[in-house]
């Protein structure tokens, strides 16, 4: 099989990463090919889906022009810096370039132990790589930046966890696998040389609009405090809990990377957290905003030596740019929260109005994803208002909050048609329930039944319609059903 690579990265000097080949597994068989993306990215999905296709999928066999590798990386886990991480269980094939014209990663994930693997056994489960398949591609769908998945396949041999597990290997695709980490990594070892070819071709690479200020580092550390802003606003706006906002898991090309004990809110709660690891809630649900100005100090830090000869005067680069995160993620968690409510313009009391909801919906047990839908009725009648009260613990938290909000949209002509149009296309009727994963996983790990994947899957590919078909897929889990904990599946 010939893929159209085209390998930058592993132009990069040695120590960027190690050369290493996937290891071999018993019996790959092919679960799932993102045709759409395939078709994207200029590949044959007929090919990817076949028995060869399975064979280059779980790593068994290279197809022409990979070129595969490890990439070295840091980062802070939880606080605490590790000076040496790196894909432990991932391999990066190579590039291709789509017929978009955007370049991409192609990387197996799962694919056996790497230099970097430290004691692991580089595999990884099925459970994992279908809530990634999942996750992402509904993160796309719903137009949050993000690393996509183009296949899944099982391997047909087990992984031994807390028990053992059926294997499987993820294809992801991702604009890149440079991270904040990349970067810590060189800074660590003193290796200027290293940090600037890496700002270079990061930046050439994700911000090529912003070449040519002869300051790379600089330039690229404020595109990147930017894109980071808008993507947690983004996260915001749809429920997201990442789970684990580590370092290494902050992407330099602004996409949601790494979907390990990551969920979604049920209930509107910002201190609702879910991975197992994340004891203190130091990435729950209300902290992301602060953790992502946080990974960017640190991203500020390795870049140091470059951003000016004098350490004063970095330092005061440095400061200034992450300093803009605050009120880059304000405005950007601004526009998600009036397009939501329905708003077309600005009115400096939007925000207020905005909070007031959030802290009724906390106080109320409200589902998130369940009350902005309803919203969208209530926008084209007012009629709608009691289904939507029926939601609150204490009905009369919505009719009060409601009065102001239908003053505040009597300010706007606008139809109220179109503007629950509008609302329709930001506030989806489905994300990837916490439950409904779970059940899809269960049914493929016990009975290796992969219809409820394949359903949600295809559910998920148009989140914003309201399916009725399939409208139990958008409703809350029941007591028993609630999922209180997610794991990273490592």
């Amino acid at each position: 099989m010939k893929l159209p690579f085209d390998n930058t990265y592993a132009r990069l000097p040695d120590r960027f990463h190690a050369r290493v080949a996937p290891a071999r597994v018993r019996a790959p068989r092919v679960v799932k090919v993102n045709r759409a993306l395939a078709e994207v990215l200029g590949l044959d999905a007929e090919q990817l889906a076949s028995a060869e296709g399975a064979e280059v999928l779980a790593g068994n066999a290279l197809a022409e022009g990979a070129e595969p590798i490890a990439l070295a990386y840091a980062g802070h886990q939880f606080g605490s810096f590790v000076s040496q991480l790196g894909d432990g269980r991932a391999i990066l094939l190579g590039e291709v370039v789509g017929r978009d014209g955007k370049r991409r990663d192609l990387q197996l994930k799962g694919a056996g132990r790497t230099p970097f693997s430290r004691g692991g056994d580089g595999r990884a489960a099925l459970g994992p790589v279908l809530r990634e398949y999942v996750v992402s591609e509904a993160m796309a769908a719903l137009g949050v930046p993000t690393t996509r998945a183009l296949a899944a396949v099982t391997t047909g041999e087990p992984v031994y966890r807390e028990e053992v597990l059926p294997g499987a290997v993820l294809t992801r695709v991702a604009a890149s696998h440079i991270r904040v980490g990349t970067f810590q990594f060189f800074a660590a070892r003193d290796d200027r040389e290293a940090l600037a070819t890496l700002a270079s071709y990061a930046l050439s690479r994700h911000y090529p609009e912003a070449m040519g200020s002869g300051n790379d580092a600089l330039a690229l550390l404020e595109r990147v405090v930017d894109a980071q802003a808008s993507l947690v606003a983004r996260w915001l706006g749809v429920g997201f809990v990442h789970g684990v906002m580590n370092t290494d898991n902050t992407s330099i090309s602004g996409e949601t990377i790494d979907y390990g004990p990551c969920a979604f809110l049920d209930e509107y709660d910002p201190a609702k957290k879910f991975s197992s690891i994340d004891r203190g809630g130091r990435y729950a649900f209300g902290n992301q905003p602060r953790i992502a100005q946080w990974n960017m100090a640190r991203l500020a830090e390795a870049l140091l030596p470059l951003l000016a000869e004098g350490e004063e005067e970095a330092v005061r680069l440095a400061t200034e740019r992450v300093e803009r995160f605050s009120a880059l993620f304000v405005a950007a968690h601004a526009r998600v929260l009036r397009a939501k409510l329905g708003f077309a313009r600005e009115e400096e009391g939007d925000l207020a109005l905005a909070a007031d909801l959030l802290e009724r919906l906390a106080s109320n047990g409200v589902d998130y994803t369940v009350f902005f839908r309803r919203l969208c009725a209530s926008a084209a009648d007012p009629a709608a208002d009691a289904q939507v009260a029926a939601l609150f613990a204490e009905p009369g938290a919505f009719r009060d909050w409601a009065e102001s909000w239908r003053r505040r949209l009597a300010r706007e002509q606008i139809t109220p048609e179109a503007r629950a149009s509008a609302m329709r296309l930001v506030n989806p009727a489905f994300i990837p329930r916490n439950h409904r994963i779970e059940a899809l996983i269960q049914a493929a790990v016990l009975r290796d039944d992969f219809e409820p994947f394949e359903t949600l899957v295809r559910v998920l590919e148009r989140p914003y319609d309201d399916q009725p078909e399939n409208a139990h897929l958008s409703e809350p889990p029941q007591l028993d059903e609630r999922v209180q904990y997610t794991f990273c599946g490592t």
